[in-house]
């Protein structure tokens, strides 16, 4: 089955219960160079969706904002995005939910012969932050200071940028470390540079272990219980697409172009942060740690993050009847 690229025309008169023949249409608004498409082709090249109960239609956006718009809008049933927007959003009285995507987050690097290895170290230093003065890594890390006595916001000079742009800044020499989004740190790993913390060694040093995926499938609660079986099949699908390209190289190398990684060191290195991004486990104890990681958060950017709601809103996490 070929993926369609639509016209957002056309995507709109298309209603979010509309079917494909007998099947049920799923239409996932997809960033155009996001690591979803990895395995939205891998499903595709691997001939996984012969025998799907659901037609599924591609709908590339431009870049995360635009999903959410077409999400709210009713051009898309499905998008890639965090469960604190979603938790943000019920308490507004919607009823999105999410399902984990994946665990991989982000991660602090620094030149491989940086004299920096740890957060005190990394006082009177330039650090460019991807996702600007909100982004969670940012705020993880800093929470991650204050345990350490060390006010992270004050201590460091703070660069925020285009996560590529953060990159050429560090290869530059313009900054001494930055905290950049799995992938773009993945490609500097590559080129030799050396990784301090990532988002999940954070997490475990705030003292929470269990794995907290920041990204996950979003959707409206009342269209998934329209298409449990739908819904059901492509999230076990998509797990399938994704494990073949951790266990395959055969599959791994008919997505490579996707990766945009010229590369062998790149490539590999995107594979494996990847692969170990898999979700393995979600349940009562993950959520819970979510609870905490939402406290957190909404301490650290004074409601500006997470809204004025004091808890994570029951029906974020997606629970299948």
């Amino acid at each position: 089955m070929k993926f369609k690229l639509t016209l957002w025309l056309f995507a709109f008169l298309l209603s979010s219960t509309g079917m494909a023949g007998d099947k049920t249409l799923i239409r996932i608004g997809a960033l155009a160079f996001g690591t979803v498409n990895w395995e939205l082709a891998a499903l595709n090249k691997e001939n996984l969706l012969a025998n799907a109960g659901f037609e599924l239609q591609i709908i590339p956006m431009a870049n995360p904002q635009a999903g959410k718009i077409a999400l709210q809008s009713k051009a898309v049933d499905l998008i890639v995005s965090d469960w604190i927007w979603v938790s943000r959003m019920r308490a507004g009285g919607s009823d999105y939910t999410f399902y984990p995507y994946s665990n991989t987050s982000g991660a602090l690097v620094v030149p491989a012969d940086s004299p920096i290895q740890t957060l005190t170290e990394l006082q009177g230093k330039k650090l460019g932050i991807a996702g600007g003065e909100l982004d969670k890594n940012w705020l993880l890390l800093q929470a991650l200071g204050q345990r350490q006595n060390i006010e992270l916001d004050d201590a460091v000079t703070k660069v925020y940028g285009a996560p590529p742009l953060l990159n050429q800044q560090l290869l530059q020499q313009r900054i001494d470390a930055v905290i950049n989004y799995w992938h773009f740190a993945a490609r500097l790993e590559a080129k030799g540079f050396r990784q301090i913390l990532d988002g999940a060694e954070i997490l475990r040093q705030l003292g929470i272990e269990e794995q907290v995926p920041s990204l996950g499938y979003v959707f409206r609660q009342s269209w998934a219980n329209r298409h449990q079986q739908a819904i059901a099949e492509f999230l076990q699908l998509t797990a399938e697409a994704k494990d073949r390209l951790c266990r395959s190289d055969t599959t791994w190398a008919k997505i490579i172009p996707l990766t945009k990684a010229k590369d062998s060191a790149t490539q590999d290195m995107l594979r494996q942060r990847y692969c170990e991004g898999r979700v393995q486990k979600w349940g009562k104890a993950n959520q819970l740690a979510a609870e905490k990681i939402y406290q957190l958060l909404r301490r650290l950017s004074g409601n500006k993050l997470t809204g004025s709601s004091e808890q994570l809103q029951a029906g974020t996490f997606w629970q299948r009847d």
